[in-house]
């Protein structure tokens, strides 16, 4: 999937469950709410579609500056963000999951993440909620993911 397909993406509702693919296969992409056309603000907050969609591809952008130390790949890539909700104040919180419970960095990515969101220009402080359900799998990969870590 092309960068800008992935972008276009992220603007899209994730359904609870896609009916032709069992439930623990389903790839949770961050995904934030509807945008509204022609820079009217989005339905339940005061930001307008345009830059709804410029803080959550940079709050992307940020995502993939964070790495798991053992994995060459970086986080979003390897589909540990399950959800980025911005909300009329513009503060991020983040639900997001491990490779596995006992994550040698366990007790500092999270803290990670947050630094590197609350960088964002325009983000007013981030909240990362983390957790294992759904657990991880590699089906979550992107295909970058799975290029850097030659597992096609």
């Amino acid at each position: 999937m092309d960068e800008k397909q992935r972008e276009r993406d992220i603007l899209e509702l994730v359904p609870e469950k896609a009916p032709e693919q069992p439930e623990e296969t389903i790839s949770e992409r961050p995904r934030p709410p509807s945008v509204a056309e022609g820079g009217t603000p989005v339905e339940g907050t005061t930001l307008s579609a345009e830059e709804l969609e410029q803080l959550t591809a940079d709050i992307v952008a940020a995502l993939k500056t964070v790495y798991d130390p053992e994995i060459p790949a970086d986080i979003y890539e390897l589909g540990l963000i399950y959800k980025i909700d911005v909300d009329d104040n513009r503060h991020v919180t983040i639900e997001m999951t491990l490779t596995a419970p006992g994550c040698p960095v366990a007790g500092e990515m999270p803290t990670w993440v947050e630094n590197a969101v609350s960088s964002v220009p325009g983000v007013s402080g981030c909240t990362v909620n983390l957790t294992f359900d759904p657990p991880w799998d590699m089906s979550r990969m992107s295909d970058e993911a799975r290029m850097a870590l030659n597992m096609f």
